[in-house]
């Protein structure tokens, strides 16, 4: 029966994956759809694999299932696969940590627009919150330099918008969904498709509160910047696909519009289906 669970896992986790709607990575449909489908597609198929390795472990060797008794064989195989996983998340942890380290110990501080910042020494074009629940803002000497006072501030009021919906955060345990399951199908496009849309969400915000011109001029010279960091620890200005700049730019100068419906999660319920059969196990 453990094995059978498994198996089950699995080949849910990859239809999942490969059932996914079109307009969830194709960029069609409204922010809030396009949203709500990619990440439960992202989200779904690695915790149906979390719960039932959970389950299993949970079950044990004791007792009787639908096809008699069972065996340690696949128990050590999900708390192997538990452990990897957790390693991972430490892994990544640790990686976060020491980024955050690095930059309070070698990048100065300065403050533009009321807004501290840690400088990077560099004549790239580069801004971004970088760290998890208490991020800080990193800009660059080449974005002061070349950037107007007004498309300073409209890239400011971008950063900020990453801080209030906690985008470093959520996205540090996206990331490590996706390095947990770089195997499923359609794990790449999907993850480059919430970036893109963590982008839109952090330019509606503020071309609410600025002129979305400057927001669009400024994103143009910062998008061909070769600084990065990696996306689970940072939220940048010019992050996801270049080649889906235009749609970054044309969302800014378009009208807003306003979302009737606030988002809902209760599709991660289905995830959870797996733990249902360990009352079966006696």
């Amino acid at each position: 029966m453990h094995l059978f669970m498994i198996l089950i896992g699995l080949g849910t986790a990859w239809l999942l994956r490969h059932s996914r709607l079109a307009y969830g990575v194709s960029g069609q449909g409204s922010w809030q759809d396009r949203w709500q489908q990619t990440l439960k597609q992202f989200v779904l198929p690695p915790l149906v694999l979390f719960m039932t390795a959970i389950a299993v472990v949970c079950m044990g060797r004791q007792g009787w299932m639908v096809f008699g008794a069972e065996g340690w064989l696949y128990v050590w195989v999900s708390i192997g696969y538990l452990a990897a996983i957790a390693l991972l998340l430490f892994h990544l942890s640790w990686q976060s940590y020491q980024m955050q380290q690095r930059l309070v110990g070698q990048f100065p501080p300065g403050k533009a627009n009321g807004q501290p910042y840690r400088l990077l020494q560099t004549s790239a074009l580069y801004s971004a919150q970088i760290g998890l629940w208490r991020p800080q803002l990193v800009i660059s000497q080449g974005l002061l330099d070349h950037l107007t006072p007004e498309q300073l501030e409209a890239v400011l009021l971008h950063e900020q918008a990453h801080c209030q919906y906690r985008d470093t955060f959520w996205f540090f345990w996206l990331g490590w969904l996706r390095r947990c399951t770089r195997w499923l199908p359609q794990t790449e496009a999907l993850w480059q498709e919430l970036l893109l849309l963590r982008e839109l969400r952090a330019d509606r915000w503020a071309t609410s509160q600025t002129d979305p011109l400057l927001l669009a001029e400024a994103l143009v010279q910062v998008v061909r910047s070769p600084v990065d960091f990696p996306a689970e620890y940072a939220a940048a200005f010019g992050a996801g696909e270049r080649d889906r700049l235009t749609e970054r730019i044309e969302a800014m100068l378009a009208e807003p519009i306003v979302e009737p419906t606030q988002p809902t999660y209760t599709w991660l319920l289905w995830g959870l289906l797996p733990l249902l059969l360990i009352p079966l196990h006696c």
